[in-house]
């Protein structure tokens, strides 16, 4: 092997927009790309204009994938303190608004040339081949592994014949990882269970965590409070990030929450109702916008 190993990570989502499969994938090709040991690619999706102005956050386009490259990388260096190594390309992709999801315009995988196929990550293998057509990504590359962060059942189950839905998406989801991928990991035991798929948190652990964790034990043992006796919540300001149910259990149990107060943290379509359903409790519930989780 005299050259370097190739991995290639596809991912359905991108910065300015902060959810799961925009950040860990780049965090992920950041810290492989680090030792300079691999050669790392990153492969996100480029938007219309028309689709970046839905999607992206406090009107934040880009006339061009240079461009949003360029954000990409001032985000992680910010974060990472670090200025990395790792290549970053695009392929076309559409906003679906009755999913609010990206879905790929076409075969993504030749955006790898044949000699650069080795390892593939697929984030969300299912999302990223719900509508793939061209050569099998098993074929293309050598090793394919599939990391699952979603679990689309539940989302389907709160639409119109849920039910049904889920159980047709569910058999769905089982072929279409199954014909593509090698290896399929779970990121936790909360997404849909695939055949011969382990659980592991891939992700790792962000060190500006680590070093939180250090300062509050330094602080337990000078014997100052540490921690207050509350909660915080964070996760997209939509319903069907799990507010719904939160919120049902706060109202259900008032009596023996009393004095446990609570943070919510995130911004989306549906932060004012969250907000206004927050206030309808005794207990303290404060809403606050997404932020940066360190």
């Amino acid at each position: 092997m005299d050259r370097k190993q190739n991995i290639a990570i596809f991912t359905t989502a991108s910065l300015p927009w902060m959810t799961g499969t925009a950040v860990n994938p780049l965090f992920r090709a950041a810290y492989l790309a680090k030792d300079g040991k691999r050669k790392i690619t990153l492969v996100i999706p480029w938007l219309s204009l028309k689709d970046q102005e839905l999607v992206y956050p406090s009107n934040i386009t880009f006339s061009s994938p240079s461009e949003q490259e360029k954000y990409v990388l001032q985000w992680l260096e910010e974060r990472t303190g670090f200025k990395s190594s790792f290549d970053i390309r695009f392929y076309p992709g559409k906003f679906a608004i009755d999913k609010r999801s990206i879905l790929a315009v076409g075969d993504i995988s030749e955006i790898i040339p044949d000699e650069e196929a080795d390892i593939a990550v697929l984030e969300e293998p299912e999302h990223l081949t719900w509508f793939h057509h061209g050569k099998r990504w098993k074929t293309k590359f050598r090793l394919v592994i599939g990391i699952v962060h979603t679990n689309y059942l539940e989302y389907v189950k709160r639409e119109k014949n849920g039910r049904l839905q889920a159980f047709l998406l569910k058999y769905m989801n089982n072929w279409v990882v199954g014909i593509y991928c090698h290896k399929v990991i779970r990121l936790s035991g909360a997404t849909q269970d695939y055949p011969n798929s382990i659980i592991c948190n891939v992700h790792g652990v962000n060190p500006k965590f680590l070093e939180i964790g250090k300062k509050k034990i330094e602080q337990q043992r000078s014997g100052n409070q540490a921690f207050i006796k509350g909660a915080y919540y964070i996760g997209k300001m939509v319903w069907n990030k799990g507010y719904k149910e939160l919120l049902t259990l706060l109202q259900d149990h008032q009596t023996e929450l009393d004095g446990l107060e609570l943070d919510l943290y995130g911004t989306g379509e549906d932060s004012n109702e969250v907000h206004e359903a927050a206030k309808k409790l005794k207990i303290v519930v404060r809403v606050h916008p997404g932020r940066d989780h360190c």
